[in-house]
């Protein structure tokens, strides 16, 4: 069993992580998964933690805690009538079958081609909140059908291999077929459900090499526990500041802020 003086810098840098991320969640709408992936991987590596297998725990360890998020959002969200039941419902068989193929496939990858993946697709994340439009427009309704079946999968694969709910895409998502911001933000908290029970059912079953203490499977039990804590405690600090203050600017900033962390992941994956 680790002594405490081995745990204690960890639950410090736990306990920092969460708070951020809850501020950052709060204030600029994103999930916190897109945050805590890339905290969890340098607070556990500059710990001494390391091994072929880190990223999948830090992918496993997000998803877990976006369980909980998910549904006190799903539940704030509905309490004023925000969230999309038809599209929720019509969308999650799909996009739990993609996040189950994206359990399977981070489990067969190694940490390199996963921030390979994560740097990658940050980029994209990056982009929309730094230089997306209101105005942009795919078509002026939820996709049925064929694109349906195609996206919806898409959705759910691509969040696993970030370790991120259902915000990052299905928002952009969502607005980008003519659903307002406020009613896509609400029912993508429940993406974020449906992304995240199968996946970490899947992680709790994967093992993995070089953990750190009281992992089980591949979900950090600690980091768990931790994190739902503080963002809980500070979520609603990022909500009012984004109530007094505009956060267009600030969704711009930090746009920046993730390109550097998704650079540094790609030079990471790309041994410099």
């Amino acid at each position: 069993m680790p002594a405490i003086a081995d745990l204690l810098p960890m639950a410090l840098l736990l306990f920092a992580i969460g708070g951020v991320a809850g501020v950052i969640a709060g204030l600029l709408g994103v999930g916190g998964g897109i945050i805590l992936v890339p905290a969890f991987y340098y607070a556990f590596s500059g710990l001494g933690y390391g091994g072929p297998d880190l990223m999948q725990v830090c992918l496993a360890t997000s998803l877990a805690t976006i369980i909980v998020t998910s549904v006190r959002s799903v539940i704030s969200h509905n309490r004023k009538g925000a969230v999309d039941w038809e599209i929720l419902k019509t969308w999650a068989i799909g996009i739990a079958i993609g996040a189950a193929i994206g359990v399977f496939v981070v489990a067969q990858l190694r940490t390199p081609v996963l921030q390979m993946t994560f740097g990658s697709l940050a980029l994209l994340v990056a982009f929309y909140l730094g230089l997306g439009r209101p105005e942009w427009r795919l078509g002026s309704a939820m996709p049925v059908g064929i694109l349906r079946a195609i996206l919806s999968p898409v959705v759910g694969f691509f969040s696993v291999l970030m370790g991120i709910g259902g915000g990052s895409f299905g928002v952009p998502l969502m607005t980008l077929y003519g659903m307002p911001i406020h009613r896509a933000v609400a029912t993508a908290s429940g993406f974020g459900m449906v992304i995240a029970v199968p996946s970490v059912i899947g992680f709790l079953m994967t093992e993995v090499e070089g953990a750190p203490p009281y992992t089980f499977g591949a979900v950090n039990l600690p980091a768990f526990l931790i994190v739902i804590g503080t963002t809980y405690l500070t979520t609603p600090y990022g909500v009012k500041l984004a109530h007094s203050m505009d956060p267009k600017p600030l969704r711009r900033i930090f746009a920046v802020f993730l390109t550097v962390v998704a650079i540094n992941m790609l030079g990471k994956a790309a041994g410099w």
